[in-house]
C-alpha cells in the first residue's frame, strides 16, 4: 500500500512539474499583437469617415491588445452611435466624458496616432491584422483553460471535448466579417438557377420528397432550408421521416444522412426494411418470418443495399458535433438533404442559457445558420407541447403554430413547418364533408416563407410504419427529376448479410 502511494505521489509530482515547465515557457513568450498597427488604425478613424464602419465589420474594443487603444476605440464606438462625425476633436471630447481622457495621454497621443498616418489606404489590411491577432490571442487563452482542465485527472473528458468545440466554434462565428453581395452578383446566381430549373422537364426544383402533393407546394425540399416537422407522439414523426429517405435515396438516388438521437441505427434499419419490404414490424423484430416472407425479404432489401444513406446514431448530440459531421457528409459524400430526430433532444453544450427555452432558442438559429452555410435543406422533426390533447373536435385537434414546444424561435427561424395529423389517433373517422379517415394522415402545411401553406392527405399504412400517396402517382412533375449523382460511393449502415439477424434489435414496439 505504501509502495502505490509514493508510485501516485511520484506520478502526481511528475505532472505537475510537467504544468509547471510548460506554464513557464509560456509565460516567457510574448502574446500576438500588432500595436503599431493598432495606433496607425485608430488615427485613420479620426481622418478618414468610411474608416470606422469598415474596422466595426472586424473588431469592437476587446480586439486590440493596448489596453488605452481599447479606450479610444470605446470612444470612436460612442461616437458612432450618435451618429457624430469621428475626429480628434470630437474624440478628444468623448474620452473626457467617458472619463479616459489622461488614462489614454490626452491630446498628445491622440495628435501622435493621426501623424503616424500617411495614408489611409492600408486601414483595411491593418483592421485584419488586428483581428487575427486577437484571435490568436483568444485561441491561447481558451487553450490555456483547456489545458489544465485537461491535467486534472478528475475531469470529465467528453464534456471537455465538448466544452472545447463550442468555444473553438463559438469563436469561428465571432471571427468571420459580414458578407455584402452586389445586386449584379446575386441576380446572376438567381438568374443561373432559374435557367437551370427550367432545363428540367419536370417542376421540381429541390429534393422531391417522393409525395406528390407535397412536390407541387415546395418543388421539393429547397437549398438553405430549415424545415420542421412536428407532431404529438404516436402521429408518425419517425415513419414519415423514413419515407421520405426512402423515397429521396432510393427511389430518387439522393444521397442523405439521418441523424437520430432517439433510435439506434439498427432500430432505424428495421424501419426502413418494414417499409421497402412491407413485412410487419414484429416479424422483422423477432425473426418468425414465413417462407413466403423470407423470399420477399431477399428480393425487396436489395433495394437498400448500395442506397446513399447514411445514418448518426449518437445520443445527447450536440449542434457542434452535428455541425462538423454535417460539413464532412456534404463534402465526402455529396449529402444533399440532412434529417434530424429530433430537435429538442439536441443540446448546446459548453453555453450557459437561463432556460431550456433559450437552448432549443440556440440550436434552431445555429440549424438554420447551417443549412444556409451547407446549401442544403436541413429537415428537423419537433415536439408539440399538450395544448393539442386541451382542445375538442376535429378543427380542435389540429395542431398549430403556438404549439410548437418549448421555444417560439422555432417558428421564427424555419422556413417551412408541417404538422403530422392523423385524426384517427383521436377517434375521428370522417370529415365535415363525410370523407372517410381510417388510414388517413394530413401533412398541415402550417409556415411556408416562399410559397403557400396547404394540406396534403397522405396514406398511412400503419403495419409497416409507412406513408404512402393517396392516389396513384403521376410521374410527370418528377421528369427530370431523378438524377444519378456522380462520383458517389453510396453506403449504408445495414448488414448486406440477412442470415447475420442483425433484425433482432429488441427495441422499440411502436412502429410510428
Amino acid at each position: 500500500m505504501a509502495q502505490q502511494n509514493r508510485y501516485t505521489s511520484q506520478s502526481q509530482e511528475r505532472r505537475q512539474r510537467k504544468t509547471d515547465l510548460l506554464n513557464h515557457s509560456m509565460a516567457d513568450r510574448i502574446p500576438p499583437q500588432a500595436p503599431d498597427l493598432e495606433e496607425y488604425l485608430l488615427g485613420c478613424l479620426m481622418i478618414e469617415p468610411d474608416a470606422y464602419p469598415d474596422a466595426a465589420q472586424l473588431l469592437k474594443a476587446d480586439s486590440f491588445y493596448v489596453p488605452a487603444n481599447r479606450r479610444i476605440f470605446e470612444a470612436a464606438s460612442h461616437l458612432a452611435a450618435a451618429n457624430q462625425p469621428i475626429d480628434i476633436l470630437t474624440m478628444s471630447e468623448q474620452l473626457r466624458r467617458d472619463g479616459t481622457y489622461d488614462e489614454v495621454g490626452g491630446m498628445a497621443a491622440l495628435s501622435a496616432m493621426v501623424n503616424k498616418v500617411g495614408s489611409t489606404d492600408s486601414r483595411n489590411f491593418a483592421a485584419k491584422v488586428v483581428a487575427e491577432k486577437n484571435m490568436a490571442r483568444e485561441l491561447i487563452r481558451i487553450s490555456d483553460g483547456l489545458l489544465g482542465m485537461a491535467y486534472d485527472e478528475g475531469t470529465d473528458m467528453s464534456k471537455l471535448m465538448e466544452d472545447a468545440e463550442s468555444q473553438i466554434f463559438a469563436l469561428s462565428q465571432q471571427s468571420q466579417a459580414r458578407k455584402v453581395a452586389h445586386i449584379d452578383d446575386i441576380i446572376d446566381e438567381a438568374f443561373k438557377r432559374i435557367h437551370k430549373v427550367a432545363e428540367q422537364e419536370g417542376t421540381i426544383s429541390g429534393v422531391p420528397s417522393g409525395f406528390v402533393d407535397l412536390d407541387k407546394i415546395t418543388a421539393g425540399w429547397q437549398k438553405s432550408d430549415l424545415i420542421i416537422i412536428a407532431a404529438r407522439p404516436a402521429m408518425g414523426k419517425t415513419a414519415f421521416v423514413l419515407s421520405m429517405a426512402k423515397n429521396m435515396a432510393v427511389d430518387f438516388k439522393r444521397p442523405i444522412a439521418i441523424f437520430s438521437l432517439e433510435m439506434s441505427k439498427i432500430q432505424l434499419a428495421n424501419r426502413l426494411i418494414m417499409n421497402v419490404c412491407e413485412i410487419e414490424g414484429d416479424k422483422i423484430r423477432n425473426g418468425k418470418l414465413t417462407p413466403a416472407e423470407w423470399r420477399q425479404l431477399d428480393s425487396n432489401i436489395n433495394k437498400l443495399l448500395g442506397a446513399p444513406i447514411y445514418i448518426d446514431d449518437t445520443p445527447q448530440l450536440s449542434i457542434f458535433e452535428l455541425r462538423s459531421k454535417a460539413k464532412k457528409l456534404v463534402i465526402e459524400n455529396k449529402v444533399e438533404c440532412i434529417f434530424i430526430d429530433y430537435l429538442q433532444l439536441m443540446n448546446a453544450t459548453g453555453m450557459n442559457f437561463g432556460s431550456r427555452e433559450q437552448e432549443v432558442s440556440i440550436i434552431s438559429r445555429n440549424l438554420k445558420a447551417l443549412a444556409k452555410e451547407l446549401d442544403i435543406p436541413i429537415i428537423a422533426l419537433s415536439q408539440l407541447n399538450r395544448g393539442v390533447e386541451s382542445r375538442n373536435g376535429l378543427e380542435g385537434k389540429r395542431p398549430q403554430l403556438s404549439d410548437l414546444r418549448e421555444s417560439g424561435a422555432i417558428e421564427q427561424d424555419a422556413d417551412m413547418v408541417c404538422f403530422i395529423h392523423r385524426p384517427e389517433y383521436y377517434k375521428i373517422y370522417t370529415d365535415q364533408k363525410g370523407n372517410d379517415l381510417h388510414n388517413m394522415a394530413q401533412i398541415i402545411v402550417a409556415k411556408h416563407r416562399n410559397g403557400s401553406t396547404d394540406d396534403v392527405t397522405l396514406r398511412f399504412i400503419q403495419t409497416y410504419a409507412k406513408f404512402a400517396n393517396n392516389e396513384l402517382v403521376s410521374s410527370s412533375i418528377y421528369d427530370g427529376a431523378v438524377l444519378e449523382p456522380q462520383g458517389q460511393k453510396n453506403t449504408i449502415t445495414i448488414s448486406s448479410k440477412i442470415n447475420d439477424r442483425l433484425l433482432d434489435d429488441g427495441g422499440e414496439d411502436s412502429p410510428f
